[in-house]
Formats: structure tokens, sequence, C-alpha cells
């Protein structure tokens, strides 16, 4: 630390704040003081917690500060500091490492130049091309690891970075209690360019086709007029439209075009799906490993683990993942929890598939009730996620699995079960066609994963046979246009042979919608 720097930044203030407002919140300020002060710096830090705001800030003490410190876990409201340069860390980092945070955020406030665009770092501040000088609306979601202070501090930094740029921009918030202020499938295709700022992974396959700009919360904060200006510059995404990628993009168009159709429970209900199909997957093929060891392997073989991997544990799973993601896609992550537990208490029922769906469904509205009809004061909204929201939706779905719907669709699911099982061969050929049927009739529609939800959630009531025709089934369209290109190659052409190629290993992987593309084209016309 140079003389120059310690003359130039000589007061600072700072906050700091966890769910609790006790432990963390008093550590980070102590810390924050203690070195401040033994580097030579005058500086004032308010608490804020549970009990209210202590050694609060003046107008004076702001009006005096050179910079801001925010150690936060939670949401503080930052309009006081407008004007002022804001460092923002986790009152962890500032636990550990207060030296180099205070550090890093003088080096911050006192770089008042633009940022070089580099791949790393490209948000400096760059000329927007002046073809046309119309406002711009963007859309962009902002998250971190902990989904509390960063990601609503880098949207309403970009909120006010757009605004005073001249732009319109709606930001996600993808924090701790789920994600707010969503942006919907019109939005995202009115944009002239999306922004992520993210410490975690986000999901950008509904941006496709958009100018598409990533970067950090913390860059967002520091930079927003740059972070914008940079997706704005972005390219534009260009689309193979030859040979065999165009075709493989094709297929995900199909599929990205089906999956934006789905909403409600129709929606939730596939959501829960496929997250469970690679439980189901992966128990149902080590269990055909363990197999090779005999039918019933002894206590300690290595045949036995394998039954232990897949049996015991893997399927075990496939009621929960079921239930856990239905609650998911409803509520987001505060519905996780509870439909997780829930799922686990229906297979403890025996209430098997229906019972997963059914506490899915309960677990998710009931997070979502809870999440929007509680409020509680800024500075304890951390315990939401972590406390409340969990606490009390899974005593709700609990008690209703329990007492109320626990027997009655036990009964339910051992009479299908029954049925399905004691079915007769020309009986189960009638029920194997319909499903096939289903299947096939609109390639990875709504009636072909109406069928294929139906055979899935069987398995995991150990009826096998359904799940058979529609494999089979699925695997038909695909596979039944690459055999054509081959017997019948004069009548596609150069380039949808080769797409036939593709279509052999999609069929066989079970992409039903790898057909869509061929449809659509009609080559016999």
């Amino acid at each position: 630390m140079t003389t120059d720097q310690k003359t130039t930044i000589q007061k600072i203030v700072a906050v700091t704040a966890c769910p609790t407002g006790i432990a963390h919140t008093v550590m980070a300020a102590e810390a924050l003081k203690k070195t401040a002060q033994v580097m030579g710096y005058d500086i004032r830090v308010e608490t804020q917690g549970s009990d209210g705001v202590k050694h609060a800030l003046s107008e004076t003490d702001i009006a005096a500060a050179n910079l801001v410190i925010v150690a936060a876990d939670i949401y503080v409201d930052l309009d006081r500091f407008k004007g002022k340069p804001v460092y923002a860390v986790s009152t962890s980092q500032a636990i550990r490492d207060t030296q180099s945070v205070i550090e890093a955020a003088i080096a911050e406030a006192q770089d008042s130049e633009p940022l070089p665009v580099t791949p790393e770092s490209p948000v400096a501040t760059l000329p927007i091309p002046t073809d046309d000088a119309a406002p711009k609306f963007l859309v962009g979601i902002t998250s971190c690891p902990t989904g509390i202070a960063h990601t609503f501090m880098a949207a309403e930094a970009l909120r006010k970075a757009a605004a005073e740029l001249g732009h319109v921009i709606k930001v996600e918030t993808q924090g701790s209690v789920g994600a707010k202020n969503q942006l919907t499938p019109e939005e995202i295709a009115q944009a002239d360019a999306v922004i992520i700022a993210a410490d975690t992974h986000v999901d950008v396959s509904r941006f496709t086709g958009k100018r598409l700009h990533q970067t950090s919360t913390k860059q967002a904060l520091k930079e927003g007029k740059g972070v914008i200006q940079a997706a704005l510059i972005a390219p534009e995404p260009t689309a193979s439209t030859e040979g065999q990628p165009g075709y493989l993009q094709s297929v995900q168009h199909a599929k990205a075009a089906q999956s934006a159709k789905r909403s409600g429970p129709y929606k939730h209900l596939l959501t829960g799906v496929s997250y469970m199909l690679p439980v189901i997957v992966a128990g149902g093929l080590i269990i055909a490993l363990s197999f090779v060891f005999g039918l019933e392997p002894a206590e300690g073989t290595f045949g036995h683990a394998l039954l232990q991997i897949g049996g015991t544990s893997a399927f075990a799973l496939i009621v929960p993942v079921l239930s856990g993601f239905i609650a998911f896609s409803i509520a987001d992550r505060p519905g996780l929890a509870p439909g997780l537990i829930g799922g686990m208490l229906a297979a403890n029922l025996g209430m098997g598939f229906l019972g997963g769906i059914l506490s899915g469904f309960l677990a998710g509205y009931i997070a979502l009730l809870v999440r929007e009809k509680i409020n509680l004061p800024p500075n304890l909204e951390g315990l939401k996620p972590v406390l409340i929201i969990p606490l009390l939706s899974t005593l709700a779905v609990g008690l209703l699995l329990v007492y109320v719907f626990g027997a009655p669709v036990k009964a339910i699911l051992d009479s299908l079960t029954a049925f399905l099982e004691n079915m007769g061969q020309t009986n189960a050929v009638i029920l194997g066609l319909i499903l096939g049927g289903m299947m096939a009739v609109d390639m990875g529609g709504p009636v072909n994963k109406a069928a294929y939800t139906f055979a899935v959630g069987l398995l995991a009531s150990e009826v096998f046979q359904p799940m058979a025709a529609v494999m089979a089934a699925g695997m038909t369209p695909p596979l039944g246009l690459a055999l054509a290109t081959l017997i019948a190659r004069r009548a596609f052409t150069e380039e949808e042979r080769e797409a036939g190629k593709v279509a052999t290993v999609l069929g066989i992987s079970f992409i039903t919608e790898g057909a869509i593309p061929f449809a659509a084209k009609i080559p016999y016309e």
C-alpha cells in the first residue's frame, strides 16, 4: 500500500449483515474496524441483523467517506450510498481475509480507468453502434452462491446502469428464495441482448438465438455500464445450415419449442420425470450388471455390491427425486427440501409414483404460498429459505400425506399394480399397442410424454412391461426414417441422407424428436 493510496482513501464506511445479525455480523464488523485502523484508515461500521440496526451510519459519515464496504449475506439497501464506490463481499470473506478485502476495495475505488477488453473481462466502456439511436430492451439474470446480497445488488446495478444509458432492462434474480421477477418467453423474444451476471451455473438454453454476454456479479456491480455495452455489441449468434450440425440444431429447436409450450402442471410433471430418468437409467443398468453374477448374488460378493448400488440405493431415490423436482419446478429452490422429504415419505408409505407426484405438487404449491405470503423485514429475509419455508412446508406436506392422502393413494396404486401384473397376454398386447401409438403419434409432444410418464412411474412399482412397449415405439420414428434414407436413397437429398445417419444415433438413444425435421420437410412432396 503506497503513501498516495493512503492519502486518497482516508475515510471508509461499512455495513455488515447476516441472517441472524449476531455472530457473523459482529465478527465481520470487528475484523473490519481493527484491520482498517491498523492500516491507518478511519472507519465507521453499521451492523444489521435480527435485532435491528446498530451503530447506524449518519448522513455526515456517508458524505465524508471515500469508500463503502458491504460485508453481507442478506439484502442491503444501497440507495443512500449513491455516488460512492461500493465493494461487496460476504461476511465470511470479510472475517477470513480482512486485509485483502480492504486492499481490494481501495484498489477498485481508485481504479477510474476503463477496463481493457479481453476474453476474461470484456466489459470496458465500449461504443454502442449508432445505426439505431432508439433505446434498447435487455433482459438479464443475476445469481450468486448464497443467492442473497450479490444477487440483488448486481440486479440493481444493472437496472441503474441501463437507465443512465437510456435503455430498459428486466433482471431475473435467482436467489435463495427462488427466481423472482421471472422473464417471460415474450420478453426474451423481444430483447436486443441478454446479460448473465452470475457466480453459479445458470441455464441459458432459453436464450438461443440472442446476443448473450456472461460475466460475474462483482463485474456487474463494478462496471454496470460496461457490461450493458458489451452485451449490446456482442456478435449475433450464427446457425449452421448444412450437414449434420443443422439437423441436430433442428432437433434442438423442436425440443425447445415443445418445452416452451409446456405450462402449468404438465410442465412441472415433466420436469420431475426428466430429473428422475438418469436415476432410473443408472440404477437399472447397474442392476442388470449384477445379474451377470447370478440372479441372487451372495452377500459380500461383487454382484451383491452392484445390487445394493442399483436396487437398494438408486431405485430408492426414484420417487423422492420425482417429487423433489416437481416441487422445484413450481417453487424453485424453496420447494426442493419439502419435495424430496415428501417423496421419501410417500415411498415409505407405499404410495409409489402416484404418491410422489402428489407430494411434489403439494410441496411446490405450499412452499410457493409460504414464500409469497410470509413477509419478513429485509434483514431477516435470509431466514426464509433455510428455516421458515423448509420447516413449514415440510410439516404441512408430511402431515397431509400421513393423515389424509396416504391410505387412499396406496389403495389406488395397489389396485393398478395388481391389474397390470395379472393382465393376460391379449390385454398386454392391446395396452402395448395403445402406449406405442401414443409414443409415435406426436414425436415428443404431450401425448408422447403422457405415455412415457405412465410407463416410467410404474418402474418404481416393479412393473416393467409397459416400459418395454414405450421404449420400442419411441425408437421407431427416427430409426424408420434413418432406414428409409438407406433403402430409398433417391427420394432424399444428400443433406437428408447425412441427417439419416444422425437419426440412427438419436433413435438408438430413444430421442423420438429426431424424426421431427424429416416430418417438417415432407421429402416425398
